[in-house]
């Protein structure tokens, strides 16, 4: 795995950056990425974090779980969830208490999935002054969290309708594009943009163009991933 350093465009805003794909190297190396998290709790043991799902993060759960982390004061934001039943084995909620909450000693009043009415979801971040480390995937479509092409970069948390391709592209854990849930509650890019901090991860050679295309395209609504070129503080890690 990389860190995709950035470097400073001086020929636009203050803001940009261009992001550089330097060396691929194995998914074992999520313990690279897995530093950044035990840094962050380390240092500010009341940390609120934006926690992501599916595949890409599994590995960076397992090495978490590994460091035997103090998680009682940390809170956490999932980034999205099913409109589904949450006791469901392929809900975000199961893979969550799977994956991290049940193998660690976070409480589980100290974790939070986006729920309706979504204005609330969105005063609950408010009111614990914010998130301060934001984990994002990608989609091969450039969508983050379920912001899907076409969302607003000014989005708050609310309920969405699947693109076609996200509902194809997770339907391996449905065991059919039918049983695949078509719409979801996420939080939104503004919402997420709003993070102190923010770590992108991708993995796999399917990922590779859009991540590319995200991070040294335009920054357009088309690629809702692209509105992280204007944040100032994000980690791009991508490993083959």
């Amino acid at each position: 795995m990389s860190d995709i350093d950035t470097s400073q465009n001086n020929s636009a805003d203050e803001h940009a950056y261009f992001y550089q794909i330097r060396s691929k190297q194995s998914l074992k190396e999520l313990a690279h990425l897995t530093h950044t998290v035990k840094k962050q709790l380390k240092k500010h043991p009341l940390s609120k974090l934006g926690l992501p799902t599916g595949d890409t993060p599994l590995g960076m759960y397992d090495e978490l779980v590994k460091r035997e982390l103090d998680w009682s004061h940390v809170i956490t934001f999932n980034l999205d969830v099913y409109l589904m039943n949450v006791d469901h084995p392929e809900s975000y909620q199961s893979y969550m208490r799977k994956n991290l909450f049940e193998k660690t000693n976070i409480y589980p009043d100290h974790s939070h999935f986006p729920f309706r009415p979504t204005s609330a979801f969105e005063d609950k971040i408010a009111g614990s002054m914010g998130i301060d480390l934001c984990i994002l995937g990608i989609g091969t479509n450039g969508h983050i969290a379920f912001n899907e092409p076409g969302s607003s970069f000014d989005s708050r948390t609310r309920v969405v309708s699947l693109s076609e391709q996200t509902i194809k592209d997770n339907s391996r854990f449905f065991g059919s594009v039918d049983d695949t849930p078509k719409q979801a509650i996420t939080m939104g890019l503004g919402t997420i943009m709003e993070s102190k901090k923010i770590v992108l991860i991708a993995n796999g050679d399917h990922k590779l163009n859009i991540l590319n295309i995200a991070m040294n395209g335009e920054v357009t609504e088309d690629v809702p991933a692209s509105v992280l070129q204007n944040h100032e503080n994000v980690k791009v890690y991508y490993c083959e």
